[in-house]
């Protein structure tokens, strides 16, 4: 059995340290992560300059590059062998709602997915000021890991987790929630009155909807939310069949025409 674990907080995370050690109870753990930190920066790949994967110690690669140029080294470049499971993280600070479309962390697990290999996302809540304990996120990936290995996941599927604060009370499953943007650009001013800005500087707050990641996490239970590849909304199709040209034509071909 062969696991790839990867990261967006870079190579030296305590996260993903403690992610390798509790997976390598399923079989060899290879690591391939950024050098660096690498948060938010989404599914974002290296196309334009070449990569640089240095073997630190054995099974662990740092790259000079993004979370998703990790995976295709992991799955394409480095390993003689295709990982059976891709697993990203243990990541410092939760990923829900609309932020999975700025993570490094989901996206390395979306990539993995691309490639049909299966993965999953797991990240840890963080309270200011607090030290953070992976113990809780260890134990919890090593139980989704081997659930995974044994039962798989459905097509074009990858999972977002989220663990709380403390000892969960369990765990729910999931769907995205929705972040409140209040003071989403912190602008200040440097020692020669020039302004400068910083994003996300505001504190999180969240739509409290039932079913939510956002609400189960609020309420100190473990949150699983299923992702797929497919970002097509359905259910729009039948309002947007109803535009017009400015002649009244259809703005949209269908074939009964």
């Amino acid at each position: 059995m062969l696991i790839l674990v990867t990261n967006d907080d870079g190579v030296h995370s305590p996260g993903l340290a403690v992610l390798a050690d509790s997976l390598s109870a399923l079989g060899q753990v290879v690591v391939v992560a950024p050098d660096r930190e690498r948060s938010a920066i989404g599914h974002a790949l290296t196309l334009h300059s070449p990569l640089r994967a240095e073997l630190i110690k054995p099974d662990t690669y740092a790259v000079d590059g993004t979370p998703t140029d990790c995976v295709n080294l992991g799955i394409h470049g480095l390993f003689e062998a295709r990982p059976d499971l891709v697993v990203s993280g243990i990541n410092r600070g939760a990923n829900m709602g609309e932020d999975v479309t700025y993570s490094g962390t989901v996206s390395a697990a979306m990539e993995a997915t691309l490639m049909g290999v299966p993965a999953f996302a797991i990240s840890l809540d963080l309270l200011s000021g607090e030290r953070l304990d992976y113990t809780a996120a260890g134990c919890f990936a090593l139980d989704l890991a081997s659930t995974i290995l044994r039962q798989g996941l459905p097509n074009d599927t990858f999972l977002n987790v989220n663990i709380p604060v403390g000892t969960p009370r369990g765990m729910r499953m999931t769907r995205q929630g929705k972040r409140r943007y209040e003071d989403m650009v912190v602008e200040k001013l440097d020692p020669r009155g020039r302004k400068y800005y910083w994003i996300g500087g505001g504190q999180c707050q969240f739509e409290p909807i039932p079913g939510s990641d956002f609400l189960a996490l609020a309420e100190g239970f473990v949150s699983v939310t299923p992702l797929h590849l497919d970002l097509t909304n359905y259910c729009s199709f039948d309002s947007l069949r109803q535009w017009r040209t400015t002649s009244d034509e259809a703005f949209f071909y269908t074939e009964n025409e």
